[in-house]
């Protein structure tokens, strides 16, 4: 009998210790987020990383139409942050997302230019100038889609040509599939001028390009929206992470990465 009761004993131990090791195990949270939001996810994986001891925050940045089919074509992701509307839409049509997607931050487009900027751009007129080589990017890609509806605005203002738009698209020598191909081609002298968001302008780019800016009757507002991903392997820490976005914290790391944070300003106590 006392045998029997040692043996039970150690057995409840033994299951005990392995409960704890199996509590203890390191937990891979997976984020499937928009290429624009690299530098401020990071940081805030980095945050999150210590406010949840044992978990790992992995990051595939993409083109948000990338992303999408990754996880229509069977990728495990746990959180989907996209750089627009139109494809967080498409998600969630398809069945991919839980739950209603929230906005979590907002950006505007610039346009840049190397820094030694051989071409000679001066103002956005120059863009339709013959022999400037333009970089945007593809149709598919939100900041493309922007940046079409922006020269679109702008062929409609004072001091722009009604061909304005399409004089610029002629100059176009190659799309990309994220906005950071376009902010390294920049950046690397291939290209005269591009077309990023604020956002990619910021930080350790603003040194390595001049920024134009866009008059905001012609800019367009991106707006960009996370959610949790059907089938999530760590659901609940993908609930934990949309949250942190959303936070003080979140807005914060945002707008200091150039964003614009969706949470009002908060009121001077009276």
């Amino acid at each position: 009998m006392k045998r029997s009761l040692l043996t039970l004993a150690a057995c409840a131990l033994l299951w005990g210790s392995v409960s704890s090791l199996a509590a203890q195990e390191p937990t891979t949270l997976t984020v499937f987020a928009a290429a624009s939001l690299t530098d401020a996810f990071t940081r805030l994986g980095k945050s999150f990383e210590a406010d949840h001891p044992g978990s790992t925050v992995r990051f595939n940045f993409a083109g948000s139409q990338q992303l999408v089919l990754q996880i229509q074509q069977g990728a495990k992701a746990d959180v989907f942050a996209s750089a627009d509307e139109r494809w967080m839409q498409t998600a969630k049509d398809s069945g991919l997302v839980e739950g209603e997607p929230s906005l979590f931050a907002r950006n505007v487009l610039v346009v840049i230019v190397p820094v030694a900027n051989p071409a000679g751009i001066k103002r956005l007129q120059d863009l339709s100038r013959s022999g400037v080589k333009v970089v945007i990017a593809a149709d598919a890609v939100p900041v493309g889609r922007y940046t079409r509806q922006m020269l679109e605005k702008l062929a409609a203002q004072p001091g722009f040509s009604p061909q304005y738009g399409k004089q610029v698209l002629a100059n176009v020598a190659s799309y990309e599939e994220n906005v950071k191909g376009v902010l390294a081609k920049v950046q690397l002298g291939e290209a005269d001028v591009g077309v990023v968001y604020r956002s990619d302008a910021t930080g350790p780019s603003a040194s390595q390009v001049r920024v134009l800016e866009v008059p905001e009757a012609a800019n367009v507002i991106a707006a960009y929206p996370i959610a949790v991903v059907r089938g999530a392997p760590t659901p609940d820490l993908a609930k934990a992470f949309v949250e942190l976005v959303g936070s003080e914290k979140g807005q914060m790391a945002l707008k200091d990465a150039g964003f614009i944070s969706v949470q009002p300003a908060a009121q001077p106590s009276q």
